[in-house]
């Protein structure tokens, strides 16, 4: 790669940026130099910080703020002064302007943020309260898990909060008379879909359950919310395991002949409320009848799960950093499950993974949120809500159109349904895949919503490469549909192939042997993130659009394709059967995650191609960016392939590569017994660099082109052991080809016979080389094409080494201009490989190099002694154990503030 760069981004980041394949890292290096993509850092402990606590063991009955106050200060927590008030409003006539709260999403988290803007503008949503993030750093420092606790005057906020949702509300949190209950939400400053927690219905106990089943005239509603309450709360706050939970609903359900838990009445769903009390009690602990102690329990479970195994990998793999906390959002309940006139949905406002302007979601009838987004019933599309609550449909729409002009982005909306009445639960700028990424920034430009320069910051390089994705070669072939076994929901575009893999741990086994795999669950949950980060692929048998495996593929840029209830998974015998076919673990599959088919075989891939809404996109990158991105290509397809990606120029032509495609020649030339024999083979080599070269200066028309002479050891052109083929085709015995390999054989080729040092040791190579550049230029140049080619000695360690190697590309160039009559204009340099290059490269451009690359795989691991074959089985452990003696540039944890200068 050849680039100049003034910029204070990391080299080892634009060279890891760029240097991918031809295809994809053209586009997404252009992105990156045009762009300024924020990442954030976060330092914390790693371990899960969950409170499992036993109601026994906390007998206090906080019904008075001063006796909460005094349970809170008995821990004594190590508090750390706030910067800002720790509980924020929203609803009943707070709220936060759009300028304030944008800012304030290092604060209020994404969540909290957009819900106080959401007041502010005048959309119908529940009131609540947000608890900041940095009281979740604060929680966190306060002591050890199981320990941590909010400072007394963190708690007085909080029912100063609670007071609020209840003034507005009309309603108080364990009243029967009015009964409040509230949902208690995480919400950091960047989307983590699912890696924390949740607490839907606080504030339901045996009496609150009872006036409520009475106050609503729906019984079913009550013990159903209740029921879902103890699960959630047990699972989430107690560290008791759903499955528990699980396995009693499945056995109600048998025992009453139902198939769906909406099919319990009212007096079942009591039933299954003591029974989950009883699975308290299997578990040592007792569930708190006290609502404020509810919602002190939950608010800790959020704020502990910011520290989860689930959230870390997330934030590994995700590469969040710097974030203080996870903000608590605790607001008043709206519930979709009262009826048939009641609802559950999460819409975007645009199709996340085509960008059509269009609502793409689902919703569910007489359910709650948890139900779509876990998977557990296959809900309906959002376009059917028009036909079932068409005056419902009529307001969601209204209010898409408000937040998409407000927010200026894609919108991923959460709303309830509650009788009839619409509540918006949240909103926040919507995942999107790479194609759709592309897609929505060009139409909010041409809709006027926002500006190119808005546009271009709206699409990463990771959408890019996600969007540059192979796709099946041909979908309509015979070969492609007698695949098909199957057909789900087409969760998240792309086309994968790979084994198949049931686990996680198996998935990552698989990533970490360089083998591709398809993970396959009955339903994915966020322990599975490492799994689906490692896969090439995501196939579930329950879940929608929505679901948990859906929202991260699309993220990740996985394809995936959930909802196949025709799937069966035996984990047991570790097989899959799906339409009568089983395949078992190991077995190819393939999934496309645009149609949701899934093949039974390894479908052939083919490369996508840039048009649409990508060309204007890189169109206007073209305009914005401040440096060149030049490919790497060594044939004159990957060159042709570069110049339609929008390359500047070619960075590094390797012209051992082109020896691959004329073995048969370059072994003659390695092994002839005398120079004679080596000549001629050398002479038969010539006429096919020269058309290499001409096919890729008549690619990269007008647009450099930088060549490296001839740069690994010879011995890679040879197999290890001679057989009477290899013998024939170089006109030796068989004895004779054995002792030409055993010559050629170096105990460490790498730092052996390579680069400028084969070039002084058969200086005729070189010389053909350059001929063939300069022939090459010339036959291009009659044929109105600019070519621009760039000479470059590899592998210099001393001026010598390079004068040597100049004189004879210089030489050969006035012998080629003299036989023709004709010349062009060329550059010669070096390529800075070598530690003792760099040191001397003030005297190496004094002695005429007129540009330098540099080969950081080869500094790497010259300056460190690393072996790039073997660093990776120990880098990883060996980073981990030493982390401070690798850091380049220390980063802080704290984001910056508004008007603080980076």
């Amino acid at each position: 790669i050849s680039c100049a760069c003034q910029t204070r981004t990391s080299a080892h980041a634009i060279s890891h940026t760029i240097m991918r394949t031809t295809r994809t890292s053209v586009a997404v290096a252009l992105v990156f130099v045009a762009t300024a993509v924020e990442s954030f850092s976060f330092s914390a402990p790693r371990f899960a910080r969950r409170h499992v606590r036993s109601a026994t063991t906390m007998t206090a009955a906080l019904t008075e703020p001063a006796t909460v106050a005094q349970t809170v200060a008995h821990s004594k927590p190590k508090t750390t002064a706030l910067a800002e008030p720790a509980m924020h409003p929203f609803g009943g006539g707070k709220g936060t302007l759009a300028e304030k709260g944008d800012s304030y999403k290092w604060l209020l988290g994404g969540k909290g943020a957009n819900l106080a803007e959401m007041a502010a503008i005048g959309l119908n949503i529940p009131p609540g309260f947000t608890l900041t993030t940095e009281v979740c750093q604060q929680y966190c420092s306060s002591g050890v898990p199981g320990e941590a606790a909010l400072a007394p005057e963190v708690w007085e906020e909080t029912l100063a909060g609670l007071k609020h949702v209840e003034e507005c509300m009309g309603a108080k949190l364990g009243d029967p008379e009015a009964p409040l209950l509230l949902s208690v939400r995480s919400g950091a400053a960047v989307s983590m879909p699912g890696m924390m927690d949740t607490v839907l219905n606080l504030g339901l106990t045996d009496t609150v359950a009872e006036a409520l089943a009475t106050k609503s005239g729906n019984p079913r509603f009550a013990y159903d919310s209740y029921r879902r309450f103890l699960d959630m709360f047990g699972d989430v706050v107690m560290g008791i395991p759903h499955a528990a939970f699980e396995a009693e609903l499945d056995d109600l359900k048998v025992s009453s002949g139902v198939w769906e838990d909406s099919d319990l009445n009212a007096d079942q769903l009591k039933d299954l409320v003591q029974r989950y009390k009883q699975v308290y009690v299997a578990h040592d602990t007792t569930f708190p009848e006290d609502p404020l102690e509810q919602m002190r329990l939950a608010i800790y479970a959020v704020f502990d799960s910011w520290q989860s195994d689930r959230a870390i990998k997330y934030m590994e793999v995700q590469q969040i950093k710097g974030l203080l906390g996870t903000a608590v959002n605790v607001q008043a309940m709206a519930f979709g499950n009262m009826g048939d006139t009641s609802g559950t949905g999460v819409l975007f406002t645009r199709d996340p993974n085509t960008g059509e302007h269009a609502l793409f979601g689902e919703y569910l009838v007489n359910a709650q949120g948890e139900d779509v987004v876990a998977g557990i019933r296959t809900p309906n599309p959002i376009s059917q809500l028009d036909d079932e609550m068409p005056k419902v449909y009529a307001e969601l729409m209204k209010n898409v159109d408000i937040l998409e002009k407000h927010f200026k982005d894609m919108q991923d909306i959460e709303f309830t349904v509650q009788e009839g009445q619409l509540f918006l639960l949240q909103t926040r700028s919507g995942k999107r895949g790479g194609k759709a990424a592309v897609e929505i920034a060009v139409s909010l430009e041409s809709e006027g919503l926002v500006s190119k320069d808005q546009a271009l910051h709206m699409v990463t390089p990771e959408h890019l490469d996600i969007m540059l994705h192979p796709q099946f070669k041909d979908e309509d072939s015979a070969e492609y549909t007698a695949a098909v076994i199957g057909e789900g929901l087409p969760a998240s575009p792309g086309a994968a192939v790979g084994v198949i893999a049931f686990t996680t741990e198996e998935t990552e086994r698989l990533y970490a042997a360089g083998t591709a795999a398809i993970l396959v669950r009955d339903e994915t949950s966020p322990e599975d993130v490492g799994g689906m980060f490692a896969a090439e692929g995501i196939l579930t048998a329950r879940g929608g659009m929505t679901s948990h495996a859906a929202v991260v593929a699309r993220g990740w840029g996985k394809p995936c394709v959930c909802g196949l209830a025709d799937l069966k998974i035996d984990e047991e015998t570790k097989t899959l059967t799906l339409n009568g076919i089983t395949l078992k673990e190991g077995d190819f599959l393939s999934i496309n995650g645009g149609t949701g088919e899934v093949l039974s075989s390894a479908v052939e891939l083919a490369a996508p191609e840039m048009s649409g809404a990508l060309g204007t996109f890189m169109e206007w990158v073209d305009d914005a960016r401040k440096m060149d991105v030049l490919a790497n290509a060594d044939t004159p397809k990957d060159a042709d392939e570069a110049r339609k990606n929008g390359a500047g120029g070619i960075g590094l032509c390797r012209t051992e590569h082109m020896f691959f495609d004329h073995l048969p020649e370059v072994r003659r030339m390695i092994m002839a017994p005398d120079e004679e024999k080596k000549q001629a083979a050398i002479d038969e080599l010539l006429p096919l660099q020269r058309a290499d070269f001409e096919g890729i200066f008549t690619a990269m028309d007008g647009l450099p082109v930088t060549i490296r002479m001839l740069d690994p050891p010879l011995h890679e052109f040879v197999p290890h052991a001679a057989d009477a083929e290899l013998a024939a085709s170089v006109g030796l015995s068989v004895e004779e080809c054995q002792a030409t390999i055993a010559r050629l054989a170096e105990s460490n080729p790498m730092l052996g016979l390579r680069g400028c040092r084969l070039g002084i040791t058969s200086p005729e190579i070189i010389a053909m080389q350059a001929r063939a550049v300069f022939e090459a230029a010339l036959d291009a140049k009659v044929k109105g094409v600019t070519p621009v080619p760039k000479l470059m000695v590899p592998l210099i360690g001393t001026v010598a080494e390079y004068t040597h190697q100049a004189d004879i590309i210089k030489s050969t160039a006035e012998a080629v201009f003299a036989e023709r009559g004709d010349s062009v204009a060329y550059s010669l340099g070096t390529m800075i490989e070598v530690p003792r290059a760099a040191l001397l490269a003030s005297e190496v451009a004094a002695a005429g190099a007129e540009f330098f690359s540099y080969g950081t795989n080869d500094l790497t691991q010259m300056t460190y002694g690393y072996s790039r074959d073997d660093v990776g089985s120990f880098m990883p452990v060996h980073l981990g154990a030493t982390p401070t003696s690798h850091s380049m540039c220390p980063i802080g944890n704290r984001p910056n503030r508004p008007n603080q200068s980076p």
